[in-house]
């Protein structure tokens, strides 16, 4: 059996010995197990928390199974959940409605304990591989967006900063030679003194070098921008590179700027960062991008969530810092934010799929399980939270400097 212990299954049925006996099976096997006993009562419990998986009764007084299902998939909260029914029927034709309806599948009574655990694997399993196929395909997506973006940026870019260069030069040059003009020229031609004076010329000569250095500024200003965002999209997967994790937080934290922003709801969040000089880690860039992500965007939550609860930090503020460990085989990665704080029960769970403290239909449980995933599993590393309720929150990352050597390592041992 796959390992989904934790995860919730309503049972919806009014025969309490069918009740018993589903309850008795999922316990036993570590699911949390929820119960309703009518339709009705079953969308007011999905109201307060969402199932992974519903067992749903095909014959209940009232609203039925199949109007059940019909409600359920028709609201955008619910539509995603997999229903399975249960029914003693064996008539196709109700099953072939309840399929039409969006159920995934049947279970018949009475209940066989293999049949009941094996169906509800099943689908368990195809709903984890399609939310996690859909969170990789969005960040994909946004990879690609943003590449895009950074492309179509980048050439009008750099020919307004190529051409600034030779701008800067004439004008010095017009400049000079007007210059010239005034020092060889004694006459005093009225038309152009007072042009001269309409025009402000000697401010205008004062101002225009300044002028050009600012549009130079600016200019290069964009060009990180899209330096960033083209560090941003590289969303590869197939090999290890050599990656600067300060430019991959930063190029993160420009795609989140206009969340840091301040709000009429509140200030603006203050980012503190404390860098190591050199971090550069052999990983693949674009799923440590993704965990930046999921990281500082969680954060921004917690503090915006404290704000909603009243909790209001004196400075909202995201605090990042870097170390290279001392036997500078591992960089050591800690983001933390002053938000609302996360409960010793949260904590067991929160790398679990499906896992959300968040408001129904604003989280899939899915990032800091990604984030996990690729931090330990594809780069050897660990991921650690530290939190308390109102006291904000720490993520520790650390990651192998060098993924050849732990490679090298493991096989050596597998030999």
């Amino acid at each position: 059996m796959g390992n989904f212990i934790n995860k919730s299954i309503l049972i919806v049925d009014d025969i309490p010995t069918n009740i018993k006996i589903l309850f008795e099976i999922l316990n036993h096997y570590g699911f949390r197990v929820s119960v309703a006993k009518s339709g009705q009562s079953a969308l007011e419990k999905i109201k307060e928390s969402l199932p992974n998986l519903i067992l749903l009764d095909v014959m209940m007084p009232g609203m039925d199974g199949f109007e059940t299902c019909h409600r359920l998939k028709a609201d955008p909260k619910t539509k995603d959940i997999p229903v399975i029914f249960m029914t003693a029927l064996s008539d196709s034709v109700n099953k072939i409605k309840g399929l039409k309806l969006g159920a995934v599948d049947y279970i018949t009574k009475p209940f066989e304990t293999e049949e009941v655990l094996a169906r509800i694997n099943v689908h368990l399993e195809l709903q984890q591989t399609q939310m996690k196929l859909v969170q990789e395909e969005k960040m994909s997506s946004l990879g690609q967006l943003v590449a895009g973006i950074a492309h179509e940026i980048n050439n009008p870019v750099n020919f307004i900063y190529g051409n600034l260069i030779h701008a800067q030069n004439y004008i010095t040059h017009l400049l000079e030679l007007l210059s010239l003009y005034e020092n060889h020229t004694n006459q005093v031609i009225p038309e152009i003194k007072a042009y001269s004076d309409e025009i402000d010329l000697d401010f205008i000569k004062q101002d225009l070098p300044r002028l050009l250095s600012s549009m130079a500024i600016g200019t290069e200003r964009v060009e990180k921008i899209v330096r960033s965002l083209r560090l941003f999209s590289r969303l590869d997967n197939t090999t290890f590179q050599l990656f600067d994790i300060h430019e991959g937080i930063d190029s993160t934290l420009m795609i989140l700027s206009h969340r840091l922003k301040a709000t009429p709801k509140r200030p603006a969040i203050n980012i503190v960062k404390n860098y190591e000089k050199s971090a550069l880690v052999e990983c693949y860039s674009g799923q440590i991008n993704q965990v930046f992500m999921n990281l500082l965007a969680n954060a921004i939550d917690a503090i915006e969530e404290s704000i909603l609860n009243h909790q209001i930090p004196d400075i909202p503020t995201i605090s990042i810092h870097t170390t290279v460990l001392d036997d500078k085989k591992a960089v050591l990665i800690e983001i933390a934010d002053n938000g609302i704080g996360i409960s010793e029960e949260a904590q067991q769970k929160m790398f679990e799929q499906f896992f959300t403290t968040k408001p129904i239909g604003k989280g899939t449980g899915l990032g800091l399980a990604i984030a996990h995933e690729i931090i330990v599993e594809k780069h050897q590393g660990t991921l650690e939270v530290k939190s308390s309720p109102g006291e904000g929150a720490k993520f520790i990352i650390t990651m192998p400097i060098q993924q050849t050597i732990i490679t090298k390592n493991v096989m050596d041992n597998m030999g």
